[in-house]
């Protein structure tokens, strides 16, 4: 009985999983001269690394909150890391004073929001979220 609940428990996790598991996209504001960044690229932006595009015009990375799933994602397939190990990792930066963390925004429509209004704005969200106010410049990926 036992190994029949948990074999039941472990095909709703796998089908859960495998159906809530979108596409992760970084858009910026339309009139980004940016047309499709690297993944060290991005790892740079939004690990502290580099405050700038690649045009030399600032960036302003913003994050989903903490527990947003789509953050969770992001970072799992960017850097293989976990949402409590990127905080870890901004908590020393922040400490030494070397680097910001990238700007938490509250939900999806507030990223749109905030990359429409603002041309220095990078953001990630599932392609699903997106409309034609936006420009995708990356397709977030594992690093098979």
């Amino acid at each position: 009985m036992r190994s029949l609940i948990r074999l039941s428990f472990l095909a709703a996790t796998l089908l859960f999983s495998s159906t809530s598991l979108g596409e992760i996209v970084l858009i910026v504001h339309p009139d980004n001269p940016v047309k499709e960044l690297s993944r060290d690229q991005i790892i740079k932006i939004y690990m502290g690394r580099n405050l700038t595009f690649p045009t030399g015009k600032p960036a302003l990375p913003l994050d989903m909150s903490p527990s947003s799933h789509s953050r969770q994602q992001f970072y799992n397939l960017l850097v293989n890391k976990s949402v409590a190990e990127i905080n870890a990792y901004w908590a020393r930066l922040l400490f030494t004073g070397r680097a910001t963390p990238p700007r938490p925004v509250a939900d999806a429509e507030t990223l749109l929001e905030t990359v429409r209004e603002n041309p220095a704005a990078i953001g990630y969200i599932d392609v699903n979220s997106i409309d034609d106010s936006v420009k995708v410049v990356a397709h977030v990926k594992g690093n098979s």
